[in-house]
């Protein structure tokens, strides 16, 4: 079962195998606990999309992390050779002549696992919860 959270992007184009029963077999049960955490770590990233043009830079470096951000999103970008995309890029390229590039950081492993593993928890405690299964005191109502 898949979460409806909105978002049209993470739900509607989901197809009729990602919709599973929770009493499926074990293999089931484990792809659909790894499709609803995917569901809520795509929903946590657009989240901060969504956040981002609220917040204002206080220096250049911060805007060129805001256009990092924007063009860094292509993926749901459907022709990146459209206006504004080309321009977009072309004023990040004239900033970072100006400023210097950001480099790339990259999150310690730790914090990676640890999102994962709250993920993987969320979405084991929705599955539980549209089981027939008793699923035990830890599994919030919805």
């Amino acid at each position: 079962m898949m979460v409806d959270t909105g978002i049209q992007v993470l739900t509607a184009g989901a197809s009729a195998p990602r919709r599973r029963s929770a009493t499926t077999s074990a293999a089931g049960s484990q792809y659909a606990i790894a499709c609803e955490a995917e569901v809520f770590a795509m929903t946590e990233a657009l989240k901060l999309q969504d956040v981002m043009p609220e917040l204002r830079s206080s220096s250049l470096l911060g805007i060129v992390a805001k256009l990092e951000m924007i063009l860094g999103a292509d993926r749901d970008i459907g022709d990146l050779t459209d206006f504004p995309w080309p321009h977009i890029a072309s004023v990040l390229r004239d900033l970072k002549a100006i400023t210097g590039d950001l480099g790339h950081s990259r999150p310690d492993r730790a914090i990676t696992r640890a999102d994962v593993a709250r993920h993987w928890n969320q979405a084991t405690n929705l599955m539980m919860a549209f089981s027939d299964d008793d699923p035990g005191p830890n599994v919030p109502v919805l």
